[in-house]
This record gives C-alpha cells, structure tokens and sequence, in this order.
C-alpha cells in the first residue's frame, strides 16, 4: 500500500475554494480522501468540489467532495461545517486549517484593537475551535491528522504584517501544544509555514516588481512558491508518509528563511 494513500479518508479544508487550500483539497481527494470544500461563499467552494467531483468520482452527483459554506470567524458555522461533513461522510479523519485573515499593514504601533482582535480570532481562535470540534472523535479512534498552514511570517518580525506573523507564530505553538496533549492517542499535529505562493493572498507582494526581485534575489531556488507546493506537505502530514511526524512547523519557502534578508508571506 501506498504510503500516501488516502482512501476512504475524510478530510476538511477550510479556505479551499482557491489558492493552498483548493490545491491541497484536490490533492487529498486525488489521493484517495472524501474532502470537505470550505469558504465564505458557498459558489466558489460548489465550484471546486464540482470539479473534483468530475476527476475523482464514478458518480459526480454522489462524490468525493461536498462544498459547505462557513465563515471561521463564527463558532456556529464552523459547528454547523464539522457537523455537515458528518453527515456526509461519517466521520472526520484529516482536518486543514487553511483560512487566515490579514486586515493591517504597518506597524503593530498603529493597529486597531478591533483589527488586532480580528487576526486573532481568525488566524488562532478558529483553529483552536476546529480542534475541538474535531479531534474527540480522532481520540476516539485512535488517529487523526490535523494540520495548521501557517507562514514563514510566524518565524520572523516585520515592520508591515507584524500582527499577522504574531498570529502564525501562534500557531505554531498551538501545533506543538496539541501534539503534546494529543501524542498518546495517536493524533498528529502540525504546521506548514510557506514562504511566498503566488496566491490571491500575496498578489500585492508577486505583482510588484520591487518587491518581487527582492524575494527572488534571497530564494535559493530563485522562484516563487505554487499552491500545489503546499500541497504536497499537506498530503505528507495527512497520510501514513509522515504518521511519526508532530508538533513539527514544516517550512516550504524555496530556501528562503535559510538566506539573508528573507522575507514574504503566503
């Protein structure tokens, strides 16, 4: 057997109807998993659970993907989700907390307490709520895969998205303090901390030429990162490849955080 073989898995991904979290799903759900496509705004998620429907399924009005509208900032929709992929599909065995909000840029000294507060609760608050929502039932089986995409921001300052990189950070200790409670019931948590992906998330930072330059110029590889790179350690944290791996920040950003002057979010 495949040691990334996810069938009859099921995963949900939160902010999947574009950019890291559709490319993970896809993954997932190329690789054998039943995926819970999750957004906002429920046509862009029936978009891509469609599609992954068309690929992946013998029978796309009874397939491998469902799509689930749900706004991380409300402890009730994120309910209402976990309790829909349920319905659907038995049980929740992978779960990605993709979604993440960014509302300031500049200096953490002009931020607003409002806006403070909202990167907190939708970048930390929201997973921690997933987790709990979902992880009982792992513990109760024994097994469970719950990943955090986080970024390279977590790892560094910034004089423009230091709130942001406060909240990643965060969520790196959140992974390494859930695979400590979690260990011994064979539940797996991590992080992922991309670097640059040319995402809707960081159009302002791949279009402009300056900027750009300046990324590629620390990047070992000299490009900017794809969804479908995150994907792929989403699809190694999910699956039995990476099941003696937790409380890890997996950092996928071309080599940038190991060269000078780095910098970058996904």
């Amino acid at each position: 057997m495949s040691l990334f073989d996810l069938t009859g898995r099921v995963a949900i991904i939160t902010g999947s109807s574009r950019g890291i979290g559709r490319a993970a799903a896809e993954r997932l759900a190329e690789h054998g998993a039943n995926v819970v496509i999750s957004s906002r705004k429920l046509a862009g998620c029936q978009a891509v659970a469609e599609s992954i429907n068309a690929r992946q399924s013998t029978d796309p009005k009874s397939g491998r993907a469902i799509a689930v509208e749900a706004n991380i900032s409300s402890k009730e929709a994120l309910t209402t989700l976990v309790e829909r992929a349920r319905e659907a599909f038995g049980k929740i065995d992978i779960l990605v907390c993709n979604a993440a909000t960014n509302v300031h840029f500049g200096s953490l000294s002009t931020i607003k307490d409002e806006q403070f507060r909202k990167i907190l609760d939708n970048n930390i608050l929201s997973n921690h709520w997933l987790v709990q929502l979902t992880a009982p039932q792992m513990i109760e089986r024994a097994d469970g895969a719950i990943i955090f995409v986080s970024s390279i921001g977590g790892l560094k300052g910034s004089p423009v998205i230091g709130a942001y990189n406060v909240s990643k950070a965060a969520d790196m200790q959140l992974a390494r303090n859930y695979a400590v409670e979690y260990g011994r019931h064979n539940v797996r948590v991590n992080c992922i901390a991309p670097g640059l992906i040319r995402t809707d998330f960081s159009r302002a930072l791949v279009e402009n030429q300056e900027t750009f330059k300046a990324a590629l110029a620390t990047t070992p590889l000299k490009r900017v990162g794809e969804a479908d790179d995150i994907a792929g350690a989403a699809l190694f944290l999910a699956s039995a490849a990476g099941r003696f791996v937790t409380g890890q920040t997996i950092v996928v950003d071309g080599g940038m955080t190991i060269a000078s002057g780095a910098m970058g979010v996904s």
